[in-house]
């Protein structure tokens, strides 16, 4: 069954209704009919909803049952990203969005190959702000993650400081006896931040940095992973540890 995120403007007394392209998609490209059904996410609830009536503008939606869908991790993981080169970025938002992160914040690192000015940095987040969104109804989010605005590593520290937990898996760290340990560490309502470096890694003084803000460094195993490929691991260990509790 098809999922649509609604805003305050999209809520009515007895239901939803849906605008814009996703009103378009309904009606010209899913071709869906009154009386169909669909899901409709608003504020992290989802609802089961009835189509009623497909117009020129929008489509009318009536809640058949309340909260019918609950898709969220017990804990908010934030993926602090150094950003990687090409098409990556894209591929690891989609990916973790799947997995349920929370939120992603690109962030600007030393050995980033990636250098974006101020005009291109705009348009990038709100690329990567849509391939969340579509990742987010393709796997029936509750919740569409937010994709920040790129920060620099330094002001990164100061928002992994506020998390309950802060991991920084790191390939000189040997041995999954750190990993353990931090995964007994998790607990249902916990803010959790993972940092990833970009291609070339972390620069000594930015491990030690995350170190001293908080940080714990683990260990993703004894293999040498691709950015993308570290991003999408250590979101998905950590879901698979709250999940299973």
């Amino acid at each position: 069954m098809y999922n649509f995120f609604v805003g305050d403007d999209g809520v009515r007394d007895d239901g939803y209704v849906i605008a814009g392209t996703d009103r378009d998609h309904i009606a010209n490209v899913l071709r869906m009919r009154v009386g169909d059904r669909i899901y409709v996410s608003f504020r992290g609830q989802t609802d089961l909803c009835a189509i009623t009536a497909i117009d020129g503008s929008e489509v009318s939606a009536s809640v058949v049952e309340k909260s019918a869908v609950s898709t969220e991790l017990p804990a908010r993981i934030i993926l602090f990203q150094g950003i990687p080169k090409g098409d990556r970025m894209e591929l690891l938002i989609q990916k973790t969005v799947e997995l349920g992160v929370y939120e992603i914040v690109p962030v600007e690192m030393k050995r980033s190959i990636v250098r974006l000015d101020e005009k291109r940095k705009r348009s990038k987040q709100q690329r990567w702000q849509s391939v969340a969104e579509s990742a987010a109804k393709q796997s029936k989010r509750n919740i569409v993650p937010a994709v920040a605005e790129v920060i620099p590593f330094r002001e990164m520290l100061k928002k992994a400081a506020d998390c309950d937990l802060f991991l920084v898996p790191y390939e000189n760290t040997h041995g999954m006896a750190e990993t353990k340990e931090a995964l007994l560490l998790l607990k249902p309502g916990m803010t959790v931040g993972v940092l990833i470096g970009p291609e070339g890694g972390f620069e000594n003084d930015e491990i030690e940095a995350a170190v001293e803000a908080g940080g714990r460094a683990i260990s993703l195993g004894s293999r040498i992973l691709r950015v993308e490929t570290a991003s999408i691991a250590a979101v998905g260990m950590l879901a698979f540890a709250l999940e299973m509790r």
